[in-house]
């Protein structure tokens, strides 16, 4: 690293419309108690890092029962794609975020 210049790598959401847009059935749980959250339009990693904060947080939900049945998955997956990035192995990182998508898919189906 240079002595005044860094070079950062972060996921950054990408979404056609928004998050409530393209998970408007997590987003409406998530926007129940957190509704700046929602309004941030949050990345999909960002949410899988923050799991056991948004678990306690919605103690009680639905929601809540739904990431719970989610959790090791999500956070092995975030701590794969954290490694993956910090070893600069992007294009594998990448390939992880995919399988996380999915996940966030099918917690979306699963909710009312």
């Amino acid at each position: 690293m240079s002595t005044h210049m860094q070079i950062v790598v972060k996921v950054t959401p990408y979404y056609q419309e928004d998050f409530s847009k393209t998970f408007p059935k997590l987003a409406r749980h998530l926007g129940h108690l957190d509704a700046a959250l929602v309004r941030s339009n949050p990345s999909l990693y960002a949410l899988a890092g923050k799991l056991d904060k948004l678990l306690y947080t919605f103690d009680g939900t639905e929601v809540r029962d739904v990431l719970l049945k989610h959790r090791k998955q999500l956070q092995g997956l975030y701590q794969e794609i954290e490694a993956r990035i910090a070893d600069w192995h992007l294009a594998e990182a990448d390939k992880l975020l995919y399988k996380m998508e999915d996940i966030f898919e099918e917690i979306e189906g699963e909710l009312s």
